[in-house]
């Protein structure tokens, strides 16, 4: 991960938004949260910090993951940013490949999975 970049973890569930950035947090990267495509996109736009990944959860109200991958990819200054998705979609992987996501994962999340991914986009061994 170069310096002063930072993943950004998209859900609209507090509890997993708040665990992910925390469990990130705690294996060396910095990570900041957004409730949906919107907060999201007004986080990057608004940020002079880097994001270098961005965990993305399909299913959201306002704008769902499918909507902000579309906004993000539209968009020269945000679409090489990577994207795993996340979610309990059936058709996950079908949906991922559509999306251009690097990887995906399937909800419940299986964090040593998560971090594996996480350094491999990011680089790193975290702390």
């Amino acid at each position: 991960m170069t310096p002063g970049s930072r993943i950004l973890v998209v859900d609209d569930e507090p509890m997993i938004r708040d665990s992910l950035v925390e469990f990130l947090e705690d294996h060396g990267y910095e990570a900041v949260g957004a409730a949906d495509g919107r907060e999201a996109l007004s986080v990057l736009s608004g940020s002079s910090h880097r994001t270098g990944l961005i965990l993305l959860d399909l299913m959201m109200p306002f704008m769902d993951g499918r909507a902000f991958r579309e906004e993000q990819l539209a968009n020269p200054g945000l679409s090489e940013i990577p994207v795993i998705v996340f979610s309990a979609y059936r058709d996950l992987e079908r949906t991922a490949d559509e999306l251009q996501a690097v990887a995906h994962l399937p909800k419940p999340l299986k964090l040593s999975e998560l971090l594996r991914l996480v350094r491999q986009y990011c680089g790193g061994e975290g702390i």
